[in-house]
């Protein structure tokens, strides 16, 4: 229902917006009749608030979530306040728009949702729960006056909502299977979707290295009219890419210059290639490069909740939203930077659509001996048996829980205070069960010594 007078508080208004489709809840099999005009009759009735303010948008199948914070933190150390908007939430909706890397407050959201309520009473179709979304954060990000706008795709890129901004730089950090439902069964389509975010006179940052993929990028960068095109390997790249304490130590290389030994706090091998393409989004930003202070200040700040995140200490806890193929491969990579003495146990479930086998092989091949399945809460959910099966046949001792609570506690039973948990398969679980483990850090007494 549309309300005649504001939102009475955030619930009320939240209860609006989970009113209308939900394609995250409920992905289609198919697109149909693929179209942004609901978003652009949106943003027109809202004044065009996309056009206040510069902005990095960025899509790809893993990775932009990781290098949209650390666009925010560069952009952040030159000065320039930023907003972000991000998908999906892991807690709470407010986490998806954020200033300065703050979170909206529950009284603007309930302001910016009332305006919206009210515009869509003039819309002749009504728009969908991530439309929505996206067009609180556009016109919040005017109202609070942001210098630039840093805009992470929801799914795909040429007619994902977030494509109604003319952004100046356009990064995709790479292309692998995910949403063929949706985005198409081949690569070289999924590619072509993703780099639909590409407008005129843009600077466009590819992390992809496939040339094929990249070919097709740079033609549609070309019949975009692109500024230029700037290439992982090329114009741009991480050079050195070593474990720290806490995270990566890596050498960049971008068009202005080389930055040694920067700090990204961050786990993985594959956050170094992110630094990268953050460093060179935000170099094409400027038109200029940055000082190696800013860059070291800027990167060293990333913190990206739920993305191998340790929440837990004895047993070791870490939360990953790895949720496709290539996630869970690079997942299985960095296990690696955590070095215990004990067995690794993983609590995995997934939704519809997912390969079990394919996504458990890698923790497998990692050294993750035993999986406790579990199935997300969630009406895509896959059954905990199916995911079951699959770690059997991978060779891993499998135990079945009746929800992502229950899993938690049986993987804290089964490993001892040496030993290391590992969550993934789905961000559903990734979500209830980083607020079980941090629940179980908090509540565990210090090491003594």
């Amino acid at each position: 229902m549309t309300p005649a007078t504001p939102f009475a508080s955030l619930v009320e208004a939240l209860d609006w917006l989970d009113g209308h489709i939900d394609y995250e809840a409920t992905l289609p099999s198919r697109r149909a009749l693929p179209t942004l005009d609901r978003m652009r009759a949106l943003m027109s009735m809202l004044g065009n608030p996309e056009r206040a303010y510069p902005a990095v948008h960025l899509t790809g199948t893993n990775g932009k979530g990781s290098t949209a914070a650390m666009v925010t933190g560069l952009l952040g150390a030159m000065g320039l306040t930023a907003g972000t908007y991000t998908s999906p939430n892991l807690s709470r909706v407010n986490e998806r728009l954020a200033r300065a890397g703050e979170p909206i407050d529950d009284a603007s959201f309930v302001d910016v949702l009332t305006q919206l309520a009210l515009a869509e009473r003039s819309l002749s179709e009504r728009p969908t729960r991530f439309e929505l979304l996206t067009a609180a954060a556009f016109a919040w990000f005017a109202d609070v006056a942001v210098d630039a706008a840093v805009v992470e795709v929801g799914v795909g890129g040429t007619w994902d909502a977030t494509n109604v901004i003319d952004a100046v730089v356009a990064v995709l950090t790479n292309v692998s299977y995910d949403h063929t439902d949706i985005l198409g069964p081949s690569l070289e389509g999924i590619a072509r979707d993703k780099a639909g975010i590409i407008k005129p006179g843009s600077v466009a940052v590819i992390g992809e290295q496939d040339p094929r993929l990249v070919d097709i990028v740079r033609s549609v960068a070309d019949e975009a009219g692109v500024a230029q095109v700037w290439l992982r390997g090329e114009e741009f790249d991480c050079t050195a890419n070593r474990l720290a304490v806490g995270g990566r130590l890596v050498d960049l290389r971008t068009p202005g210059g080389v930055y040694h030994e920067i700090l990204v706090p961050l786990h993985g091998a594959h956050q170094g290639v992110n630094a990268a393409c953050a460093l060179a989004a935000v170099e094409a930003f400027f038109g200029a490069p940055l000082d190696a202070q800013v860059v070291a200040e800027g990167l060293g700040t990333a913190r990206i909740a739920g993305r191998l995140e340790v929440v837990g200490r004895r047993p070791l806890c870490v939360v990953d939203g790895a949720h496709n193929v290539a996630g869970m491969g690079a997942l299985g990579r960095a296990l690696g930077d955590f070095s215990v003495d004990g067995e690794m146990v993983a609590v995995v479930g997934m939704l519809t659509g997912r390969d079990p086998t394919a996504m458990l092989t890698p923790l497998a091949d990692a050294g993750v001996g035993r999986v406790v399945a579990c199935a997300p809460v969630s009406s895509r959910a896959q059954p905990a048996d199916v995911v079951a099966e699959a770690a059997r046949a991978a060779g891993m001792d499998v135990v079945l829980a009746g929800s992502v609570a229950e899993a938690v506690s049986v993987a804290r039973a089964m490993v001892g205070e040496d030993g290391l948990i590992v969550v993934a398969g789905s961000l559903y679980v990734v979500a209830e069960a980083r607020e079980r483990c941090v629940d179980a850090a908090a509540s565990t007494p210090p090491a003594s010594g």
